[in-house]
């Protein structure tokens, strides 16, 4: 019997890591009846993310990957979110998240959100390309079928990132992961001007007893030698419980009053992809996200305060969408 030698052992290993990695495979193929019952269980897992919720935000920096870089205290928030489906046609549902902050005496704030699209059986998925660009990826053939497409986009309706990935049962518990995704900082790193400036992801979302869990793995990325390397990792543990005792009403009543012109935002941006040839250039904020997100988010305000009509709104987001994606 020949053993391997050390050569021939690396040889095998840089063959298996030369592959694309996917968590998964193919999907095998079942019957047309079998097809549908996974779909509408798919759906049904989707659309309990809709409701309102009391939620806690945990990210926790927990493993770093450089002996100069020592992981920041761990951070727990929360608040009180509004989730509505905007759009279900069947293979793709919307769903517009919105933040309800009690302010004292009184008083409610509101912020519109992220974002979720999903997708059954997506050709394509827009992707974080690296600071200010996204591009349209398309999705490998073998892995379409029987699978989800998730993209979020920003409170202003600009891109954010995109994954793909399959619902399935584990243990009695549903369960949807992406595949690897590049992600932009969130507001909570990039004000800090930390040394990483993008994230490497796995993002999890699984409905429970009482609302639903985004569960990600953020590997935080920084630019050292002019060589993109792993900075720290960060669990981020996003817990959505039924909840009742906020105003919920508040975020339905600026929804109705907006919902017309965050469409024409929504379609300014599908447009501005389209015309770039599936890319995208915007400038990242580390305060709003993106270069246009005061403007876009405050004329929606100007609209629920009864200061601007939507037209004018509409008007004056299509201009500004046109002036931060020309660059």
């Amino acid at each position: 019997m020949i053993k391997p030698t050390l050569t021939l052992l690396l040889a095998a290993s840089l063959a298996v890591f030369a592959a694309p990695a996917y968590a998964d495979g193919p999907i095998a193929a079942q019957s047309s009846e079998a097809e549908t019952a996974k779909l509408n269980a798919d759906r049904a897992s989707i659309l309990a993310m809709a409701g309102a919720f009391k939620v806690k935000f945990d990210f926790q920096e927990q493993t770093a990957w450089q002996s100069d870089y020592t992981p920041i205290a761990a951070k727990v928030s929360g608040g009180h979110e509004v989730v509505r489906v905007i759009e279900d046609t069947g293979r793709k549902i919307s769903l517009q998240h919105i933040l309800v902050i009690e302010m004292g005496e009184g008083k409610t704030g509101l912020v519109k959100h992220w974002r979720q699209d999903w997708v059954y059986e997506p050709e394509n998925v827009l992707v974080y390309a690296g600071p200010n660009q996204w591009k349209v990826d398309a999705v490998p053939q073998t892995m379409r079928k029987g699978r989800w497409s998730q993209t979020v986009w920003q409170t202003d309706d600009s891109p954010r990132y995109g994954g793909w990935g399959e619902w399935v049962e584990e243990g009695g518990v549903q369960r949807w992961r992406s595949n690897w995704t590049w992600r932009p900082l969130a507001r909570r790193d990039a004000v800090r001007k930390p040394v990483y400036d993008r994230y490497r992801a796995i993002n999890r979302h699984s409905p429970t007893p009482t609302g639903w869990i985004h569960w990600q793995d953020n590997m935080k990325m920084g630019m050292r030698v002019g060589k993109l390397i792993p900075i720290v990792q960060e669990m981020t543990l996003n817990t959505y419980t039924r909840f009742n005792g906020f105003q919920a009403e508040r975020a339905d009543a600026y929804w109705t009053k907006t919902k017309d012109y965050w469409a024409a935002v929504r379609a300014g941006w599908d447009e501005a992809i389209k015309r770039g040839g599936g890319k995208v250039r915007v400038t990242e904020v580390a305060e709003t996200g993106s270069e246009g997100g005061v403007r876009l988010m405050g004329y929606a305000d100007e609209i629920d305060e009864g200061k601007m009509t939507t037209a004018e709104a509409i008007k004056k987001a299509q201009g500004v969408i046109a002036e931060v994606t020309k660059k």
